[in-house]
Protein backbone atom coordinates (compact mmCIF):
# COMPACT_ATOMS: atom_id res chain seq x y z
CA UNK A 1 0.00 0.00 0.00
CA UNK A 2 1.29 3.26 -1.11
CA UNK A 3 2.34 6.22 1.65
CA UNK A 4 -0.19 9.23 0.47
CA UNK A 5 2.51 11.93 0.48
CA UNK A 6 2.24 15.37 2.12
CA UNK A 7 1.85 18.50 -0.08
CA UNK A 8 4.35 20.59 0.02
CA UNK A 9 4.07 24.04 -1.36
CA UNK A 10 7.97 24.76 -3.24
CA UNK A 11 8.91 28.52 -3.34
CA UNK A 12 10.86 28.77 -6.83
CA UNK A 13 12.46 31.03 -8.22
CA UNK A 14 13.88 29.78 -11.44
CA UNK A 15 13.76 26.53 -13.44
CA UNK A 16 17.96 25.80 -12.50
CA UNK A 17 17.33 26.07 -8.79
CA UNK A 18 14.37 23.96 -8.45
CA UNK A 19 15.91 21.16 -10.68
CA UNK A 20 17.86 19.40 -7.61
CA UNK A 21 15.56 20.06 -5.22
CA UNK A 22 12.92 18.81 -7.09
CA UNK A 23 14.81 15.63 -7.28
CA UNK A 24 15.80 15.52 -3.66
CA UNK A 25 12.16 15.93 -2.58
CA UNK A 26 10.01 14.21 -5.35
CA UNK A 27 10.07 10.54 -3.25
CA UNK A 28 8.89 12.10 0.36
CA UNK A 29 6.73 15.10 -1.05
CA UNK A 30 4.03 15.94 -3.13
CA UNK A 31 5.34 18.92 -4.80
CA UNK A 32 3.94 21.92 -6.58
CA UNK A 33 6.03 24.73 -7.21
CA UNK A 34 4.90 28.43 -6.27
CA UNK A 35 6.68 31.29 -8.47
CA UNK A 36 6.57 34.29 -6.56
CA UNK A 37 9.21 36.88 -7.38
CA UNK A 38 8.11 39.91 -7.34
CA UNK A 39 11.65 40.87 -7.01
CA UNK A 40 12.53 40.01 -10.97
CA UNK A 41 13.32 42.55 -13.40
CA UNK A 42 13.21 43.20 -15.97
CA UNK A 43 9.78 42.12 -16.68
CA UNK A 44 11.21 39.92 -19.78
CA UNK A 45 13.79 38.38 -17.37
CA UNK A 46 10.63 37.33 -15.43
CA UNK A 47 8.91 36.03 -17.90
CA UNK A 48 11.99 33.66 -19.75
CA UNK A 49 12.28 32.43 -15.63
CA UNK A 50 8.50 31.50 -15.32
CA UNK A 51 8.37 30.20 -18.88
CA UNK A 52 11.57 27.54 -18.36
CA UNK A 53 9.95 26.71 -15.01
CA UNK A 54 6.95 25.65 -17.06
CA UNK A 55 8.51 23.55 -19.47
CA UNK A 56 10.64 22.00 -16.65
CA UNK A 57 7.53 20.93 -14.58
CA UNK A 58 5.90 19.46 -18.12
CA UNK A 59 8.89 17.53 -18.24
CA UNK A 60 8.87 15.61 -14.35
CA UNK A 61 4.44 16.44 -14.08
CA UNK A 62 4.62 18.74 -10.95
CA UNK A 63 2.03 21.61 -11.05
CA UNK A 64 2.97 25.42 -10.95
CA UNK A 65 1.19 28.41 -9.33
CA UNK A 66 2.02 31.78 -10.12
CA UNK A 67 1.92 34.31 -7.59
CA UNK A 68 1.25 38.33 -8.65
CA UNK A 69 3.90 40.31 -10.14
CA UNK A 70 3.13 42.74 -7.63
CA UNK A 71 7.07 44.95 -8.27
CA UNK A 72 6.15 48.05 -7.06
CA UNK A 73 4.85 46.71 -3.36
CA UNK A 74 7.86 44.51 -2.98
CA UNK A 75 10.48 47.41 -4.08
CA UNK A 76 8.52 49.57 -1.46
CA UNK A 77 9.31 46.99 1.32
CA UNK A 78 12.56 46.48 1.06
CA UNK A 79 13.68 50.38 -0.19
CA UNK A 80 14.97 51.37 2.95
CA UNK A 81 18.26 48.87 2.54
CA UNK A 82 18.38 48.75 -1.04
CA UNK A 83 22.20 50.06 -1.01
CA UNK A 84 23.05 48.00 1.35
CA UNK A 85 24.25 44.83 -1.32
CA UNK A 86 23.54 41.06 -1.66
CA UNK A 87 24.16 39.50 1.53
CA UNK A 88 22.58 42.36 3.47
CA UNK A 89 19.16 43.20 5.43
CA UNK A 90 17.99 43.73 2.48
CA UNK A 91 18.22 40.17 1.20
CA UNK A 92 16.76 38.98 4.36
CA UNK A 93 13.43 41.47 3.82
CA UNK A 94 13.33 39.68 0.33
CA UNK A 95 13.39 36.05 1.64
CA UNK A 96 10.53 37.30 4.38
CA UNK A 97 8.64 38.86 1.82
CA UNK A 98 8.35 35.67 -0.47
CA UNK A 99 8.45 33.40 2.08
CA UNK A 100 5.10 35.14 3.70
CA UNK A 101 3.63 34.92 0.65
CA UNK A 102 3.84 31.44 0.11
CA UNK A 103 2.64 30.62 3.78
CA UNK A 104 -0.18 32.13 3.28
CA UNK A 105 -0.98 30.48 -0.05
CA UNK A 106 -0.31 27.10 1.54
CA UNK A 107 -2.57 27.94 4.43
CA UNK A 108 -5.58 29.34 1.82
CA UNK A 109 -4.41 25.88 -0.28
CA UNK A 110 -4.31 23.42 2.33
CA UNK A 111 -0.66 22.70 1.89
CA UNK A 112 1.10 20.28 4.96
CA UNK A 113 4.27 21.91 3.91
CA UNK A 114 6.17 25.22 3.06
CA UNK A 115 9.98 25.15 2.07
CA UNK A 116 11.92 27.64 -0.97
CA UNK A 117 14.52 26.34 -3.15
CA UNK A 118 16.67 29.97 -2.54
CA UNK A 119 19.49 28.12 -0.45
CA UNK A 120 20.48 26.53 -3.22
CA UNK A 121 22.52 29.49 -4.36
CA UNK A 122 25.95 29.93 -2.58
CA UNK A 123 24.89 33.97 -2.93
CA UNK A 124 22.14 33.26 -0.33
CA UNK A 125 21.98 33.09 3.38
CA UNK A 126 20.54 29.45 4.21
CA UNK A 127 20.64 30.16 8.06
CA UNK A 128 18.59 33.05 7.80
CA UNK A 129 16.36 31.65 5.01
CA UNK A 130 15.34 28.74 7.86
CA UNK A 131 14.99 31.11 10.63
CA UNK A 132 12.64 33.28 8.62
CA UNK A 133 10.86 30.15 8.03
CA UNK A 134 10.74 29.04 11.15
CA UNK A 135 9.16 32.17 12.60
CA UNK A 136 6.57 32.12 9.81
CA UNK A 137 5.79 28.09 10.51
CA UNK A 138 4.84 29.42 14.15
CA UNK A 139 2.89 32.12 12.59
CA UNK A 140 0.60 30.06 10.46
CA UNK A 141 0.95 26.70 12.11
CA UNK A 142 2.28 24.90 8.75
CA UNK A 143 5.29 22.82 8.95
CA UNK A 144 8.53 24.20 7.04
CA UNK A 145 11.28 22.10 5.93
CA UNK A 146 14.43 23.46 7.04
CA UNK A 147 17.22 22.94 4.12
CA UNK A 148 20.06 23.94 2.90
CA UNK A 149 19.99 22.47 -0.43
CA UNK A 150 23.36 23.67 -1.48
CA UNK A 151 25.29 20.80 0.60
CA UNK A 152 25.96 17.64 -0.12
CA UNK A 153 27.18 18.59 -3.50
CA UNK A 154 23.29 20.48 -4.07
CA UNK A 155 24.60 23.27 -6.08
CA UNK A 156 26.71 21.06 -8.35
CA UNK A 157 23.92 18.67 -9.45
CA UNK A 158 21.51 21.97 -10.27
CA UNK A 159 24.80 23.16 -12.13
CA UNK A 160 24.31 19.55 -13.83
CA UNK A 161 21.21 19.48 -14.39
CA UNK A 162 20.69 22.80 -15.86
CA UNK A 163 23.55 21.54 -18.76
CA UNK A 164 21.74 18.38 -19.01
CA UNK A 165 17.84 20.25 -20.08
CA UNK A 166 19.93 23.14 -21.69
CA UNK A 167 18.75 26.01 -18.75
CA UNK A 168 19.25 29.49 -18.79
CA UNK A 169 21.63 30.06 -15.67
CA UNK A 170 21.11 34.04 -14.95
CA UNK A 171 24.52 35.83 -13.76
CA UNK A 172 22.41 37.61 -10.96
CA UNK A 173 19.70 37.16 -8.54
CA UNK A 174 16.58 38.56 -10.12
CA UNK A 175 16.38 41.98 -8.10
CA UNK A 176 17.30 44.98 -10.18
CA UNK A 177 19.72 46.18 -7.46
CA UNK A 178 21.90 42.61 -7.45
CA UNK A 179 21.93 43.11 -11.25
CA UNK A 180 23.57 46.87 -11.11
CA UNK A 181 25.90 45.20 -8.48
CA UNK A 182 27.04 42.63 -10.44
CA UNK A 183 27.51 44.67 -13.89
CA UNK A 184 29.33 47.23 -11.33
CA UNK A 185 26.89 50.01 -12.21
CA UNK A 186 29.61 53.07 -11.49
CA UNK A 187 26.37 55.25 -10.63
CA UNK A 188 24.87 52.23 -8.26
CA UNK A 189 28.35 52.03 -6.60
CA UNK A 190 28.74 55.55 -5.86
CA UNK A 191 25.30 55.06 -4.16
CA UNK A 192 26.14 52.72 -2.41
CA UNK A 193 29.31 53.99 -1.15
CA UNK A 194 27.42 57.21 0.17
CA UNK A 195 24.91 55.38 1.62
CA UNK A 196 27.70 53.84 3.65
CA UNK A 197 29.94 56.81 4.57
CA UNK A 198 26.62 58.06 5.97
CA UNK A 199 25.94 55.44 7.90
CA UNK A 200 29.03 54.99 9.58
Amino acid sequence: MNQIKKKLLLHTCCAPCISNVYETLKDEYDITAFFYNPNIAPQKEYVDRLTELLSFSQIKKFNVIEGDYNIRHWTSFVSKFKYNGEKSERCWLCYRFRLEETFKKAQKDNFDVVTTVLSISPHKNAQKINEIGLELQEKYNIEFYVADFKKKDGFKKSIELSKKYGFYRQNYCGCIYSRLEREKNPGWLKAIEKNSNLNK
